[in-house]
């Protein structure tokens, strides 16, 4: 019998931009994903799943069914529509007032991250995080937040930086949708591990109470077949976009090696990039105030070698098998492994969590715990009158869950774990389609319908018994 821990928190997660709606409503301003899903006319966030006006009806069915946290982001152009306002909107303040005082009254604890890809739409013009303005004024902002909300208790600043980075500079598939600027995607996340690593020091000087973290987004890269050059691309490809961000985060500095890989990459792709002393400097003040590190897993990758131009196709329709990825000065991703893949041919590989938590205990030894903040399964669920049957997804959940399992055992902190996604809800290159939750959200009526995947949920927290997907009461 496979057992979590009787302390081992289960939550489900989600994001504003994707939850929300009300992408107009009581002064909240712009965010450049407005005006790009306006241009692409393929879909909108608008209203997502309502969470504006629906969220005690989630946090209610989050009590019901044994989720014990839940993963919020605030919106920045919320409380400041413009992102450096002198002043913040009432409004937007007033509604993570009262959405954290239902989750207090619902007893489900908020994890609440200051940036999950929102940057405020006057800001984004300005450069993002490429520009020092946009650090300053994520700072303030945070301190804001800090100080107008000690009813939170876990913090989080950013949520994926390399997935925004890439997905801005290299993979062109979010805004401003620029494609192979090798050097804009690891100068945006220096930045915005510089502008992490402030917001922490002024957490911890303040003595502000509870815990701060990050979240990084964590795919394990393995070499494809076992040859030297294609262990060279996988280590190439875990720099890009691990190793990097893990040595700031933890180190306070990128190491020589690190660094060799950085500019190999660059000088290949006829790019280069700043980091100062000062900088420097500033992540080595943080490199022990982080109380925790977040891990977002979805799938890992098998590397090999490659020689030739960038080109990547991203599969955003489910269409499997039409996913291509290969980086210049990099490596090329592989496809014809004998491993199951979902529709949007992300790899279904538990063993890659486990391999990466143990790789965050292993190399960096001052890290203090691990929460798994997002892991779930898209999957285009069949409605059937309310009757939403989502076995594989359980499937999905559970061999995660003991992924989980096999690494406390071998000695990580793995203390939580949250469910991407709470209910269904709006994806940023996928739309409405592509479904992640515990609970159907009907776009249409915005009705919650609980999958059959809930109630196994509601079973696991009570019993944290991960020996089957039974649900006897479906």
């Amino acid at each position: 019998m496979v057992k979590l821990p009787k302390d081992f928190l289960l939550g489900g997660a989600t994001a504003a931009y994707q939850a929300e709606g009300a992408t107009q409503e009581d002064g909240k301003g712009k965010v450049a994903w407005d005006d790009y899903l306006a241009e692409q006319g393929r879909f909108s966030a608008e209203p997502a799943s309502d969470f504006y006006n629906r969220y005690p009806i989630d946090l209610q069915l989050s009590e019901e069914f044994g989720v014990e946290a839940i993963r919020i982001s605030i919106a920045w152009s919320r409380i400041f529509p413009n992102g450096d306002d002198k002043a913040p909107n009432p409004k937007g303040v007033e509604f993570y007032h009262n959405l954290f005082a239902e989750c207090k009254r619902r007893n489900i604890e908020p994890y609440v991250t200051l940036h999950h890809f929102d940057t405020p739409a006057n800001l984004m013009d300005q450069g993002d995080f490429l520009n020092q303005h946009t650090i300053e004024s994520f700072v303030r902002y945070a301190k804001f937040c800090f100080e107008e909300y000690p009813e939170v208790n876990k913090w989080v600043t950013f949520n994926e930086i390399w997935p925004v980075s890439s997905g801005q500079y290299l993979l062109g598939k979010f805004p401003p949708g620029i494609e192979y600027d090798f050097a804009k995607t690891f100068q945006s996340q220096h930045n915005m591990m510089v502008a992490h690593a402030k917001v922490a020091k002024i957490f911890k000087d303040n003595n502000y109470s509870g815990e701060i973290g990050i979240i990084h987004s964590l795919e394990t890269k393995y070499p494809y077949e076992d040859k030297e050059e294609n262990k060279h691309a996988a280590f190439l490809m875990d720099v890009l976009c691990n190793k990097f961000l893990l040595d700031a985060t933890y180190k306070g500095h990128y190491t020589e090696e690190v660094m060799n890989a950085v500019n190999e990459i660059l000088q290949a792709n006829d790019a280069e990039i700043t980091i100062t002393d000062e900088e420097l400097a500033i992540l080595d003040q943080a490199k022990e105030l982080n109380d925790f590190l977040g891990i977002n897993y979805y799938q890992s990758n098998f590397v090999a070698a490659y020689d030739g131009e960038n080109d990547v196709h991203h599969n955003g329709t489910g269409d499997k098998g039409t996913s291509v990825f290969r980086l210049k000065g990099v490596g090329e991703v592989k496809f014809d492994m004998d491993i199951p893949r979902n529709d949007w041919d992300w790899l279904i590989y538990p063993d890659g969590l486990r391999d990466q938590m143990i790789r965050v205990k292993e190399e960096y030894p001052n890290y203090k715990k691990i929460f798994v903040t997002e892991n779930g399964m898209g999957y285009k669920d069949d409605f059937n009158d309310g009757h939403i049957d989502d076995t594989p997804r359980i499937d999905y959940i559970r061999k995660h869950l003991i992924a989980c399992v096999e690494a406390i055992e071998a000695g990580v902190q793995v203390e939580g774990y949250f469910l991407w996604s709470l209910m269904d809800v709006f994806s940023w290159s996928n739309g409405y389609n592509k479904r992640y939750g515990l609970f159907y959200v009907d776009f249409d009526t915005q009705e919650r319908y609980p999958k059959k995947s809930a109630y196994w949920w509601k079973k696991i927290s009570e019993t944290r018994n991960l020996s089957n997907n039974d649900v006897e009461e479906f």
